[in-house]
């Protein structure tokens, strides 16, 4: 039973959904900054274009062939084991590090969404309102137009309406009960 309450509690758990929308919505703020980037790069593009041209090759090289003779020099092999256990200890620190900052992410993004979710709903319960105002009247104001009496005189009528119905239902029950009564007596 505990894979089938696991598996009804993650098919009704909202938060997944709400994580698509908040992610949705934050790619769409991050889309609107797109074109402000693209001028700029325009912008700085050529005097980068003029840095690489004007950069010696020669000097590039020997900057590299500096550095990994640099690195290569340093590296001792008996630290070298030591260094490795070492790391692959703070590996697993920065790897359980990194999912509990997933997590928070996740919660946040969820949370973006939940509230993303919310003001679409608000928007769109506010324009399904306003389109229906705007199509129906009030239903008192389109009694009252359509009969020429005042929007009282509608309220009136209404209870009028439910007796008949309250009437019909004695009147069957009267008539079931000696209906039974004479098959019982047969």
């Amino acid at each position: 039973m505990a894979i089938a309450d696991d598996l009804k509690k993650t098919l009704t758990d909202p938060t997944p959904l709400y994580f698509a929308a908040g992610t949705a919505d934050l790619a769409v703020q991050q889309a609107k900054k797109v074109p402000a980037l693209i001028e700029q790069l325009r912008a700085d593009a050529p005097a980068r274009i003029e840095a690489v041209k004007n950069t010696d090759p020669k000097a590039v090289q020997e900057a590299v062939t500096a550095k990994v003779t640099e690195v290569f020099g340093s590296i001792d092999p008996k630290k070298l084991g030591e260094t490795a256990q070492d790391l692959a200890l703070r590996g697993v620190g920065v790897a359980a590090e990194y999912a509990v900052r997933a997590k928070e992410t996740y919660d946040k993004v969820a949370e973006h969404g939940e509230q993303t979710v919310r003001a679409w709903r608000g928007e769109v319960a506010e324009e399904i309102v306003d389109i229906a105002e705007a199509v129906e009247p009030e239903p008192a104001q389109a009694e009252a137009a359509q009969d020429g009496a005042p929007a009282e005189a509608a309220g009136e009528e209404k209870p009028a309406a439910k007796k008949p119905a309250a009437r019909r239902a004695a009147a069957k029950k009267a008539a079931a009960e000696p209906a039974a009564a004479s098959a019982e007596g047969a």
